[in-house]
């Protein structure tokens, strides 16, 4: 295998692109002190900067979703029920049975005019703060019940998943 080595000029091959790819490691040099009293000055008698951006706030509005009953033929509910979606008719009228934010699923005339609360904080959704909510309770066995210890239950293994499923324990 012959390979031929030609000397490469920065307007020729590559070299050229690797300059201006490392350009950005190399120190910019400080202008002249003469220079940067020039800027000072300059920025002084030029107009005043204007004043620093306002930081925009996040949107905490609702998105509204409607609860409908749509009535289909059995075709078009076979592909609903396995697909989980379908497309309706043009002109099909549907019977609106809810609207709520599908955010945090509270209904349309509690909420008019609110901010969306699961875009604040949606401790709400899952019961609450969760380092603070109360522990499930074991339940009490009745008085003249007796508790009668069972046999090893075998969680891992070959025996776990032999036992008991596709033949009876043993």
């Amino acid at each position: 295998m012959t390979t031929a080595t030609a000397p490469l000029s920065s307007e020729t091959g590559r070299s050229h692109l690797q300059e201006s790819l490392f350009s950005w490691l190399a120190p910019e040099s400080a202008p002249p002190v003469s220079e940067a009293k020039a800027v000072v000055e300059s920025d002084a008698a030029g107009p005043p900067a204007p004043p620093p951006a306002e930081e925009e706030k996040p949107d905490l509005s609702h998105v509204w979703v409607v609860a409908a009953e749509i009535e289909v033929v059995p075709k078009v509910a076979k592909v609903a029920d396995y697909r989980g979606s379908f497309k309706a008719t043009e002109g099909q009228r549907i019977d609106a049975l809810e609207v709520y934010c599908k955010g945090c699923r509270r209904p349309y005339d509690e909420v008019t005019g609110q901010d969306c609360s699961a875009k604040i904080d949606n401790r709400h959704l899952i019961g609450g703060d969760q380092s603070t909510r109360a522990k499930r309770k074991i339940p009490v066995p009745p008085k003249n019940a007796r508790v009668v210890p069972g046999g090893r239950i075998e969680r891992r293994g070959i025996n776990a998943y032999v036992g008991g499923v596709s033949r009876p324990p043993r």
